[in-house]
């Protein structure tokens, strides 16, 4: 796998994250708003839909990763920052 590669697949991780975060904070501020039961319900499977599937990327994300190299913590460190986290 070339490095390019690499940094290409950790990149779109690192999207992935960013937009689920995003949907996931969308989800949580409209918990409880709803007077009808059933709205509330669907709501709160689809907030903790998001809280799944955030994990399961980061976990990828993690495995992606190499391990014991100082540069991947900027790479990883300008990539948030770049998309506002």
């Amino acid at each position: 796998m070339s490095d390019d590669y690499a940094h290409g697949r950790r990149d779109g991780l690192r999207l992935a994250l960013a937009i689920l975060a995003a949907e996931e904070a969308k989800w949580s501020a409209l918990l409880g708003e709803s007077p009808s039961w059933r709205t509330n319900a669907v709501r709160k499977v689809r907030h903790k839909t998001f809280q799944v599937a955030q994990s399961r990327v980061q976990t990828a994300l993690h495995r992606v990763t190499p391990r014991n190299d100082p540069a991947i913590d900027a790479e990883l460190a300008s990539a948030l920052k770049k998309v506002g986290l």
